[in-house]
């Protein structure tokens, strides 16, 4: 009976063993999510920072190159060669054009479900929205001819078209889709041919308003957080390139401060 209690002791001791490590392994599974999505989070803001803030900072650093008369060869993506000022881009009257609320709803969407555009941010999104304007093609039109230089991005209203790439079909598109932007964001010729295959109407931003967008909310909304960050007694002592990185990746959350300031610090704090 002894060896019989002893054994059903050792059994319980195990089972108790097997359920501590199967709750182990469910706080570690759960952690791993936590992180998976900490990573999401973060490749989302650096999209996003890419997308945004980067041609922006490349440029103001970019004119204070040419102020100093120190020329660089590296051009800058979606970044042109155009002297402005933050002042002067703050005052710039952007075009507008009216549009039904279900038209601005299928840009606004569209340009949300493009993989390149959708982390602009809303009030860039908004303004974009309101400075396209009508285009319409009819049947058999070239409305982008790869190895062109573009000037153009569209949006689809109503109609179809289709795409090619050195004569091979890629694909056909429909109303509330977004295209001709690679040209706009990183300043390259066409990339594929847009032929129509219906009368289509279409929405279009020249790169020059577009720009204008990006830049303009780039670096008001970055130099809003250096005067923020710069009044803030932690950061008083830290150098200036610190906190231009810190207001980078710098987002607004209600009235506190967003996780990603913590984890930003904790990237550059190498650099400290």
């Amino acid at each position: 009976m002894g060896t019989l209690r002893d054994l059903q002791y050792a059994l319980q001791e195990k089972i108790e063993e097997l359920r501590q490590r199967d709750t182990l392994i469910d706080e570690l599974e759960l952690e791993l999510d936590q992180k998976d999505e900490l990573i999401q989070k973060l490749q989302n803001e650096l999209d996003k920072y890419r997308s945004v803030i980067k041609p922006a900072t490349q440029q103001v650093v970019k004119q204070t190159e040419l102020h100093e008369h120190q020329r660089t060869k590296r051009q800058a993506i979606s970044a042109e060669p155009t002297a402005f000022d933050i002042h002067d881009l703050s005052h710039v009257t952007l075009p507008f054009y009216p549009k039904s609320p279900q038209s601005k709803d299928l840009i606004k969407e569209a340009i949300l479900d493009n993989d390149f555009m959708k982390n602009l941010e809303l009030s860039q999104i908004q303004e974009i929205v309101d400075c396209m304007y009508p285009v319409e093609y009819g049947k058999d039109s070239c409305i982008i001819k790869e190895g062109d230089v573009g000037s153009l991005v569209y949006v689809m209203e109503d109609g179809r078209v289709e795409v090619t790439k050195e004569s091979v079909k890629l694909c056909t598109m429909g109303p509330g889709k977004v295209f001709g932007e690679l040209a706009i964001l990183y300043n390259c010729t066409r990339t594929a041919t847009v032929k129509t295959l219906t009368n289509v109407k279409l929405w279009a931003i020249d790169r020059q308003c577009f720009q204008t967008i990006m830049m303009r909310t780039g670096l008001i909304k970055h130099t809003e957080y250096m005067e923020f960050l710069k009044s803030v007694p932690t950061f008083h002592e830290l150098p200036e390139e610190i906190l231009s990185k810190l207001a980078d990746v710098l987002e607004e959350v209600g009235y506190m401060f967003s996780l990603d300031i913590a984890i930003a610090m904790i990237f550059l704090a190498p650099h400290f």
